[in-house]
């Protein structure tokens, strides 16, 4: 394990970054801006392998990043009109998505701020942040805390939280993947355990049903390309919640929650594959049609449109508005947990 100083907020604050290397071989970059995974590479029969997009300066992320490896929160996803009623009374969060919703809490959310290393050894390191009472206009004060750690060809990402007041927490671990040297992850071969997703209308905000996958391009049960062709010839994009199945599981690193396989990622190009396993109910799925950075990224290249696959575990969006999903209210007394994990391998 090495820490040093990545970089320089334009306020003077220090952000450092943390080396982390398992026994395997995997070797992960953290830094404190944003708990950002900033690179992550694994080894595989082919040699080594990058899997997540980053970049190589720190100014690179709050000016072009995409939520680039980071953790996405207080309220992950998005939250209809920025309001939600909690115990009888109504708060109004900030609308960062076209003057009309709230993404990721805003522009100053989890994955735009720095957090504090406070625990790192040689394969796990462990960040902390306060969010004061109101911020994003939300209530309470809330300590969170975040671990990675490397097992093996395992990252683990888990995520807790406590408050002094009853609020909303919903946090999501946001990397970008993409499993080899291709310019896009559109020929990625992929599987996610649902057979249902939530439908959402033009801004992308649930309208709190729940639909069959079967028969629609949202129908990833089997293994098949991300690629999906409309009739029309364009390419259909996915920036979807899917309802996990949970008919895999077993005990997670958090004692009392189960871990279930939620999705899985292959390359047909170097037959790398990635798991993914959660303790949350669902899935966010996102191609990165919409990635456009004007600056180099790891590989010397600036990404473009799909240059990886965002696969975020979380709670269904909005639902603070939906009281049928599972509820992300948080409260004093109460402790949010949430164990994620991306398991490479063949």
């Amino acid at each position: 394990m090495t820490k040093t100083i990545f970089g320089t907020l334009a306020d003077g604050t220090p952000v450092h970054e943390v080396v982390l290397r398992s026994a395997a071989g995997a070797e992960a970059r953290i830094i404190e801006w944003g708990a950002v995974v900033r690179d992550l590479v694994v080894p595989h029969a082919g040699g080594r392998q990058r899997v997540v997009l980053g970049f190589p300066r720190l100014e690179d992320y709050p000016a072009h990043s995409p939520h680039a490896g980071t953790i996405a929160g207080r309220f992950a996803n998005r939250i209809a009109g920025g309001r939600f009623t909690l115990d009888g009374k109504t708060y109004q969060m900030p609308l960062n998505q076209d003057g009309k919703h709230t993404l990721h809490s805003g522009a100053n959310g989890f994955g735009k701020r720095p957090w504090t290393f406070i625990h790192h050894d040689e394969a796990s390191v462990t960040l902390a942040l306060v969010s004061p009472d109101g911020d994003a206009g939300l209530p309470g004060t809330v300590n969170v805390f975040c671990r990675y750690s490397l097992v093996g060809l395992t990252l683990r990402v888990e995520l807790g939280a406590t408050t002094d007041a009853p609020t909303i927490v919903n946090l999501a671990h946001h990397s970008y993947f993409k499993l080899d040297d291709g310019a896009d992850i559109l020929d990625h071969e992929f599987e996610i355990r649902a057979n249902l997703m939530t439908p959402v209308d033009a801004d992308l905000i649930p309208d709190g049903s729940v639909v069959s996958v079967s028969g629609t391009p949202y129908d990833f049960r089997k293994p098949r390309p991300i690629r999906f062709v409309k009739p029309d010839g364009g390419l259909f994009w996915y920036d979807n919640n899917f309802i996990l199945r949970r008919d895999r599981s077993e005990p997670s690193a958090a004692p009392g929650l189960a871990i279930a396989h939620a999705a899985t990622l292959r390359s047909l190009r170097n037959g790398l594959a990635m798991q993914v396993w959660t303790t949350e109910p669902a899935l966010q799925a996102y191609d990165g049609s919409r990635i456009s950075t004007p600056v180099p990224g790891l590989d010397g290249q600036p990404y473009g449109a799909n240059a990886g696959i965002a696969l975020e575990p979380q709670h269904v969006p909005d639902s603070p508005n939906l009281p049928h999903f599972p509820s992300t209210v948080l409260r004093p007394g109460e402790v949010y947990r949430q164990v994620s994990e991306y398991r490479f391998g063949a």
